[in-house]
């Protein structure tokens, strides 16, 4: 069937998100890619986000975008805000597969289920991880999880972790998960080869948002615990915006107690500039640990640092294993051993075969899966109508 007889045969399939462009990170670009697959596929898609900047916004999706009145954060007043809406369109909702990629709206399902009128005909769910630890904490919450994944007809998972950890506190939805790995973003499919370096500095970079639980401060601290003249021959940059109360001055003071290590924040900067970052840099590590409920279920910027030839220094936690193979397009390390961090990145600094060798598996791997197959699991037809 071709890609426009499919979009004008199938029922709509209406995405629905707190978390979509100009937010930035894993969920957003998880949820952007697969709404570009799905419509590339031909199926009749609409994503509705949350409110944006008129000036931030684009104009060149390839699928429809209903900009939704509710900032997309996970409050109460959000959650009826967005309550509002789906209510408002329950007649377009009723006869359609309904996908929610993310904790936020799933939340707001949860309180709607109860009423018939409100659930869709097909609803699809995919977790990433921290999400499944905060709604099996609650003995309320955790029933009406149970009860949201009964309703649901897919549920998917980005990694085999993700899936054993919803499994362990919800096996019931054992007869409908499946995994939709993640893939490099769109502009990341074709990347030129890693430019030849002419400069004496080494360069490790870190990109992600400021939060303890991505580990900036755990490589910055490896880093300054090496030998005086290994830290001359460094440069840390870190990528990322603030998010997580005082993390950043935290970072900032930890820097400036060891000027001989230079390290540099960049803040949020746009996709085409970080790219360059990329290009420049000779090592990248993302140390993230478990912190509270939240963890690393599996981590697309190793694939992006992956797919610019980057050998990756990271923490064997979470999801993070099936992104990054260790001696084989990176060094992973248990968590809470400082040694052996520093004695990861004193390897691949004294190495520069390892380096490149690393590097350039790493560009193999990170293409290896496809956001198309991903998009035809979750709505592939033949699958079970919500009960």
């Amino acid at each position: 069937m071709s890609a426009s007889s499919l979009s004008s045969a199938s029922p709509p399939i209406f995405l629905i998100t707190h978390e979509f462009y100009p937010v930035r990170g894993g969920i957003a670009t998880f949820t952007e890619e697969i709404a570009r697959a799905t419509a590339d596929l031909g199926y009749n898609v609409e994503v509705w986000a949350q409110s944006a900047s008129p000036a931030a916004e684009k104009t060149d999706w390839p699928f429809r975008l209903r900009r939704l009145p509710l900032k997309g954060s996970h409050d109460l007043l959000c959650q009826v805000r967005l309550a509002r809406e789906l209510i408002r369109h329950r007649r377009d909702l009723r006869h359609a597969t309904v996908y929610l990629p993310e904790p936020g709206p799933m939340m707001t399902m949860m309180l709607l289920q109860f009423f018939q009128a409100f659930r869709p005909r097909r609803l699809v769910l995919t977790f990433h991880g921290s999400e499944i630890l905060k709604f099996s904490d609650s003995p309320l919450r955790r029933m009406l999880a149970r009860r949201l994944i009964g309703h649901a007809t897919r549920i998917s998972t980005l990694s085999n972790y993700t899936q054993e950890l919803l499994l362990s506190h919800f096996p019931e939805a054992s007869e409908k998960i499946f995994l939709t790995p993640g893939a490099l973003r769109s502009d990341f499919a074709v990347v030129p080869p890693k430019p030849a370096k002419t400069k004496d500095k080494i360069i490790v970079l870190t990109v992600g948002r400021l939060h303890p639980r991505k580990g900036q401060l755990l490589t910055l601290q490896a880093l300054q615990s090496l030998a005086p003249d290994v830290r001359a021959r460094l440069e840390y940059w870190i990528v990322g915006g603030q998010s997580k109360s005082n993390y950043e001055t935290t970072l900032r003071t930890s820097a400036a107690e060891c000027p001989d290590l230079a390290v540099k924040f960049f803040g949020n900067i746009p996709d085409d500039e970080l790219s360059a970052l990329y290009d420049r840099a000779d090592i990248f590590a993302m140390t993230s640990i478990n912190h509270g409920h939240s963890i690393e279920g599996f981590g697309l910027v190793y694939l992006e640092a992956a797919a610019h030839s980057l050998p990756v220094v990271a923490h064997d936690v979470g999801g993070v294993s099936e992104a990054v193979i260790d001696g084989q397009t990176g060094l992973l390390v248990p968590p809470h051993r400082p040694a052996q961090l520093a004695a990861a990145f004193e390897k691949l600094i004294h190495d520069a075969p390892l380096r490149h060798r690393l590097g350039t598996a790493g560009r193999a791997w990170a293409a290896r899966n496809c956001w198309k197959e991903s998009a035809e699991a979750l709505f592939r037809s033949g699958a079970v109508d919500v009960a």
